[in-house]
């Protein structure tokens, strides 16, 4: 069974095809702000990125013969965690702007639909898309009725993440309780129980630690003001959210190498300082996670890029430590969690769920 897998990024197209559980062909198609400069809007890439990806297939020698195609999941409407067959109105609300943000990983659903159409019975899904929502009742309540919390997360990754822990000590992923934190360009934390992600923070565009391109939790009155203060557009704001934020905005680099290299090749007090903060807000976050399972933590898994930074992880270990067992695997799953769920479902072991 030949499954191909799909996931876009900001400046890549990340691409995969397996043979059964066997990766064949593995490639990151790199996006030039050149090559990008002419789309005003994301969508609007679809068509070259899709080109792409084929040509990225044949120039390997494979055939563009597959029984299924699996991207990542976009930003439209809050579902359940599971597998989802794409079907049209999947496709008409991405299209039509119910996707929340324009977000590259929209263009995942799209892509795998279009090449799947092209092959006699191919079938095409998502898997865990960012806006799976199992928040409990308390977690989506905020200070304001105006405003409910809704949760953006790496879900794929933390979910893949969470089943090769639960295998690796011999249980279930259903049966555990854990806090998991994916520490990349964004940081999300999410408390895992039983199964489901009862709390997780909106890790795009406002909530939870900052990173190294988002600014998370403000404070509201000072951003109201500075909404209002006719120093800044729309556009220009949410790039202060998401974007031009976080380690970015303090130290003008994303890269957590070039901060450390600087803390300790050249003594820089100020990027020791803002590293060190947006660690002790990680630390925060993750702790919060534990009131939400009232301290019973079977383990801390920390995830992501981030997790390969020795600073990093061990000043976070220093600070949480004493909640639960920290487990560290550094980098994503993404591309193999999303094989093994087309997988699931082509073999009949899960049931595809349908968007609607």
């Amino acid at each position: 069974m030949r499954i191909l897998v799909i996931n876009p990024g900001s400046t890549s197209t990340k691409i995969a095809v397996f043979e059964d559980e066997t990766s064949v062909l593995v490639r990151n198609i790199i996006h030039t702000p050149e090559e990008l400069a002419g789309f005003d809007d994301v969508i609007e890439q679809q068509d070259f990125r899709r080109q792409l990806v084929i040509d990225e297939v044949r120039k390997a020698g494979l055939p563009l013969d597959f029984d299924a195609v699996i991207g990542r999941g976009g930003l439209v409407k809050p579902l359940e965690g599971g597998v989802y067959e794409i079907n049209d109105l999947m496709i008409q609300d991405t299209h039509s702007g119910i996707a929340l943000h324009n977000h590259a990983c929209n263009l995942g659903c799209l892509i795998a639909h279009e090449i799947a159409a092209q092959i006699p019975g191919c079938r095409s899904f998502i898997a865990d898309p960012g806006v799976v929502d199992e928040l409990n009742d308390y977690a989506r309540i905020s200070g304001s009725p105006l405003m409910n919390r809704i949760c953006i997360w790496h879900a794929l990754n933390q979910r893949a993440i969470a089943r090769r822990y639960a295998a690796e000590i011999g249980r279930e992923y259903e049966d555990l309780r854990l806090i998991i934190c994916h520490m990349g360009g964004g940081i999300s934390v999410a408390a895992h129980d039983h199964g489901r992600a009862v709390d997780a923070n909106n890790a795009l565009d406002g909530e939870g630690p900052f990173s190294p391109e988002r600014a998370g939790s403000l404070p509201a009155a000072d951003l109201i003001r500075l909404c209002f203060s006719g120093k800044y557009n729309e556009k220009q704001l949410l790039k202060r959210i998401a974007g031009k934020a976080g380690l970015n905005a303090h130290l003008g680099t994303n890269d957590v190498r070039e901060v450390v290299r600087r803390i300790e090749d050249y003594g820089d007090k100020h990027a020791e300082l803002i590293l060190n903060a947006m660690i002790y807000h990680i630390a925060k976050n993750i702790a919060a996670e534990a009131a939400v399972l009232c301290g019973e933590v079977d383990a801390i898994l920390l995830t992501g890029g981030l997790a390969r930074s020795e600073y990093v992880v061990s000043r976070l270990r220093q600070r949480i430590s004493f909640i639960a067992p920290i487990r560290c695997f550094p980098g994503e799953d993404e591309m193999e969690a999303l094989a093994l769920n087309a997988f699931a479902v082509m073999r009949g072991k899960r049931k595809a769920k349908v968007y609607e």
